[in-house]
């Protein structure tokens, strides 16, 4: 008797160490029992019944990383292009990531793969090289419609790197050049277009008021000769002439 309770005291012990179970807060413990699917169970201590239940597979729920790569994928303008991206997604249903696919990770590599295949021969060059972030967005809903019945779901995607050809590269670079190069060749026009808009509007006005241009006449020697000292010979005429300027000025003075 006492060797049997020992032995029925044993197998119990047995049972009951491979019965616990332990799940880390990010992990879900999809059990089968006979076959069928039972219960996710974790985070924390768990039961697995021997001979009845099987635990088919231990779910990470964290945040994954996969990289994926195009090369010479075409766009939609047929350029050919190579574009690396990273792809962020979560396992947000555990018990449909375990039993509705094999290979859940693998899965969501070849799917993300094709998606951007998919995508860059959807879009533009321009758009792609511009607009980086309306590609990121489609690519991510894309790959989330293709996995969310698996239980899978792409949180966030982002394109590294846009490779183009280098005879494409310059053809694009000499593009923006001469594309400064008009804006700097418009912007020059329309300044020299206001200056002489300008200079016209004060020929009118001098034409009309010959005072006023002896006045200009004269503010144009204070400034050639503020500054040098020099002495300048002025024509009888103009210096007649601008006397009567001085002497309107100064009766204008005392008159005010």
């Amino acid at each position: 008797m006492t060797i049997g309770i020992i032995v029925v005291v044993v197998a119990v012990l047995l049972v009951l160490v491979r019965s616990v179970r332990i799940a880390s807060e990010w992990q879900r413990a999809v059990i089968l029992r006979l076959g069928r699917f039972h219960a996710v169970s974790g985070p924390g201590i768990y039961l697995v019944f021997p001979l009845i239940d099987a635990v088919a597979q231990v779910i990470d729920l964290r945040i994954q990383t996969t990289m994926i790569t195009a090369e010479q994928a075409l766009t939609r303008d047929t350029v050919a292009v190579g574009v690396d991206a990273i792809v962020f997604w979560q396992v947000v249903d555990a018990e449909a990531a375990a039993i509705r696919i094999a290979n859940y990770r693998e899965a969501i590599e070849r799917v993300a793969q094709t998606s951007l295949r998919e995508m860059i021969g959807a879009t533009d060059l321009s758009k792609l090289l511009s607009d980086r972030k309306a590609a990121d967005e489609q690519l991510r809903v894309t790959i989330s419609t293709k996995t969310n019945t698996w239980g899978v779901t792409a949180s966030s995607v982002e394109i590294k790197d846009v490779a183009i050809p280098r005879e494409l590269q310059d053809a694009m670079s000499r593009q923006a050049q001469a594309e400064r190069e008009k804006a700097a060749r418009v912007t020059l026009a329309s300044a020299e277009q206001a200056i002489a808009e300008q200079i016209l509007e004060a020929a009118k006005l001098y034409g009309s008021d010959p005072n006023a241009l002896k006045l200009r006449q004269m503010n144009l020697l204070y400034e050639m000769n503020k500054d040098r000292g020099t002495t300048v010979l002025i024509p009888t005429d103009m210096a007649n002439s601008l006397g009567t300027v001085v002497a309107l000025a100064r009766a204008g003075g005392n008159s005010a």
